[in-house]
């Protein structure tokens, strides 16, 4: 992407410019208009970044580059990665290239229709991902966390989901599995099929933390959230709607907005959150449970039993599998094809 220099305005005849005196204010007088501000230098005017890589109607530089690793190692620290070790930085920052050159590529072959439903699920993703964080304020501090802007996540993650379909029209929705490879697979793997266990439960959680600033509350509020639990669970008890109850007072974005509900494997959860979910009967409601989130009231809803899924419930999700397994095969020619397509150069020779 081309990085354009800002545009300087010469306003030298307004500096100059003077205004008659006017002869029925006799305390007005010859003005003149300010100076111009002193121009800015930039660091990019001292020290400009260098081409690495070029296409039709695109440039990579190394500012653009050195901004990926820099984001690259920013969303490892914050996910509890170590680093790459320096020797290391040339193939990652080779990698990083690539993918920006990919990015550019495919964005210039997207069609309409690949935009408007680029954005329309990029939208859908972020609004849940808003929502699990909480607040505004809490999503973006997770943002910077990686390194970002929430404004150039978002871009990106437009971006990439625009890019994503063009690729499921380029490749992966061209490619047919037959039926009975897909049956053939379901019987060929019996153990993927298998079920666990699982409960559906509701809860209201009462959070024991700072939802802005995620730190721990202090003594009287956790002591008045423990009181507003115990009153919550009598009034859950007393035969009050609890799905309403957890949309009022539930603490829990990912899922206050659906009664509180949820359906999980053992492991998934807490280990105080699960092991009452699943000792409840369905339709009983647990004492107050203190995980290290705050104060649940579970409600256990329904017990399902292990079992192996139905050919027919999981032969879409199979056949989805099976493509995009043949498609991640293709991508490696057609990303050179389209490459090849778009003139790119690599300009720097310890990224070739």
């Amino acid at each position: 992407m081309k990085n354009y220099a800002p545009l300087l305005l010469v306003a030298a005849a307004l500096a100059t410019q003077v205004f008659a005196a006017d002869p029925k204010n006799p305390k007005s007088g010859v003005v003149t208009a300010p100076p111009p501000p002193k121009p800015t230098v930039k660091v990019d005017d001292l020290f400009p970044p260098t081409v690495l890589a070029k296409g039709k109607g695109f440039e990579i530089n190394s500012r653009q580059l050195d901004e990926a690793f820099l984001n690259f190692r920013t969303a490892a620290a914050s996910r509890g990665q170590p680093p790459p070790p320096e020797d290391k930085r040339p193939e990652v920052e080779k990698k990083l290239l690539d993918r920006l050159v990919v990015v550019q590529v495919l964005s210039r072959i997207a069609t309409a229709a690949d935009q408007t439903k680029g954005r329309a699920a990029a939208e859908k993703l972020l609004a849940e991902i808003r929502q699990q964080a909480g607040t505004e304020d809490s999503f973006r501090r997770q943002v910077q966390a990686m390194g970002m802007t929430a404004e150039g996540f978002t871009a990106q993650f437009i971006e990439r989901a625009i890019v994503e379909e063009v690729v499921n029209r380029e490749v992966r929705d061209k490619i047919i599995i037959p039926p009975a490879r897909v049956r053939k697979f379901y019987d060929d793997n019996p153990k993927r099929f298998e079920q666990p266990e699982t409960v559906r439960t509701a809860h209201i959680l009462l959070t024991t933390r700072d939802l802005t600033t995620n730190q721990e509350l202090p003594e009287d509020k956790n002591k008045a959230q423990r009181g507003l639990a115990e009153a919550l669970l009598k009034r859950a008890r007393a035969g009050e709607d609890f799905g309403k109850l957890a949309k009022e007072f539930s603490q829990d974005p990912g899922s206050k907005e659906r009664g509180g509900e949820y359906v999980f494997a053992r492991g998934q959860m807490a280990l105080e959150f699960e092991t009452a979910a699943f000792s409840l009967r369905p339709g009983q409601i647990s004492d107050v449970v203190s995980t290290k989130f705050g104060y649940h009231i579970i409600k256990t809803l329904e017990l399902n039993p292990a079992k192996k899924l139905d050919f027919e419930k999981v032969k879409d999700r199979i056949r989805d599998a099976l493509q995009q397994e043949e498609a991640d095969k293709q991508m490696p020619a057609y990303l050179d094809k389209v490459k090849k397509d778009a003139g790119v150069e690599i300009l720097d020779a310890k990224y070739k």
